[in-house]
C-alpha cells in the first residue's frame, strides 16, 4: 500500500455555533485519485481550505506531504496544485497571459502553457481577455494555471462544473495523465458517474464525517440489493434472491436451455450516496 500524502484525523472545523466537521478522519495515498464527496454544504470546500491553510481547525491533527500541517513549508506548497472557488484569474489580461503569469509565480518556464491550452480547447482563445470569457473558459484557464508547474499533489474543487462534455472527457484525460505520471489528486465532484470513471477511491461525507471510503466498485458490492434479475426463454424475466436456495434455480434453468441473462441488482455510486446520506448533491 502506498504511503499517505495527506491525513486527517478527528479534525473538527466550526463557523460560530455550526459544527461543519467533526471528527473527520480519512487518508490519501500517493499517486491516487480521491473522490471526497458529500452534499452540497457538507464542508468539502472548507476541508480543502484546511489541507491548503486558508483555514484554521478546531481540532485533530492534519499531515501534508509526510509532515505535520504547521511544518508545512513554502517549498512543500510548491509541490501543489489548486483550483478552488478562489482560485484568481485577472479579467484584463488574456487567457494565455493568465497562465504564464501562474507559470512566472512558480518559477518555471513557459513551455507547458501552449500544450496545456491545447489539451484543454484553449489555443484558439488564447489571447481573449478573461472578462470576455464563459464561465467553462474561465474553469479551463483556472484548471492550466494550477497544472502550470506539474505539481506532486493536486486539490480540485468542481473542475468539471461548467464544462460541456467534450471538455468534461478532456479534463478526465488530464486526470488520468496526471496518475501516470505518479501525481496525487484531490478531486471533489457533484457529478457521481466522474468520481465513478476518474477515482480509485471515494470517501462519501456525511454530518461532518466520513460515512463510508472505499473503491467505488467495492463500495456499490457493498451497498447491492439481494436481487438477481433473470431473464428467460419463456418465463419472463425472474427475481430471484442471493440465498443459496434461489441461486441453486440458476443451473436448472440453464439445464431447461431456459437461460438467457442474469444481472445482479447493484446500485450505482448515485444510489449509494443518497442512502448513506439521506441527501440530494
Amino acid at each position: 500500500m502506498s504511503a499517505a500524502i495527506l491525513s486527517m484525523e478527528a479534525v473538527g472545523l466550526s463557523f460560530g455555533d455550526k459544527r461543519v466537521l467533526d471528527n473527520l478522519t480519512f487518508s490519501v495515498r500517493r499517486g491516487e485519485v480521491f473522490g471526497f464527496l458529500g452534499p452540497s454544504g457538507a464542508g468539502k470546500t472548507s476541508t480543502i481550505k484546511l489541507l491548503t491553510r486558508q483555514l484554521s481547525r478546531d481540532g485533530g491533527r492534519i499531515s501534508l506531504l509526510g509532515r505535520p500541517l504547521e511544518r508545512a513549508t513554502e517549498a512543500d506548497y510548491e509541490r501543489v496544485g489548486i483550483l478552488s472557488d478562489t482560485s484568481a484569474l485577472y479579467d484584463r489580461m488574456s487567457i494565455a497571459d493568465n497562465v504564464e503569469l501562474y507559470a512566472r509565480l512558480r518559477g518555471v518556464g513557459r513551455r507547458r502553457v501552449p500544450m496545456l491550452l491545447q489539451r484543454l480547447g484553449l489555443a484558439e482563445d488564447a489571447k481573449t481577455l478573461v472578462k470576455h470569457c464563459s464561465k467553462g473558459m474561465r474553469q479551463r484557464a483556472a484548471l492550466a494555471a494550477a497544472l502550470v508547474h506539474e505539481p506532486e499533489l493536486l486539490f480540485l474543487d468542481e473542475p468539471t462544473s461548467g464544462l460541456d462534455p467534450a471538455a468534461r472527457a478532456e479534463v478526465h484525460k488530464l486526470l488520468a495523465d496526471l496518475r501516470a505520471r505518479g501525481a496525487t489528486v484531490f478531486l471533489t465532484t457533484h457529478d457521481m458517474a466522474e468520481a465513478e470513471t476518474v477515482c480509485d477511491r471515494v470517501a462519501i461525507l456525511a454530518d461532518g464525517a466520513i460515512a463510508a471510503c472505499d473503491d467505488p466498485d467495492e463500495l456499490k458490492l457493498r451497498y447491492a440489493r439481494n436481487r438477481i434479475a433473470v431473464r428467460t426463454r419463456t418465463r419472463g424475466t425472474l427475481e430471484l434472491s442471493k440465498d443459496p436456495a434461489d441461486v441453486a434455480k440458476l443451473p436448472e434453468l440453464a439445464c431447461a436451455g431456459e437461460l438467457l441473462a442474469v444481472h445482479s441488482d447493484e446500485p450505482n455510486l448515485e444510489e449509494v450516496f443518497l442512502e448513506l446520506t439521506g441527501r440530494e448533491f
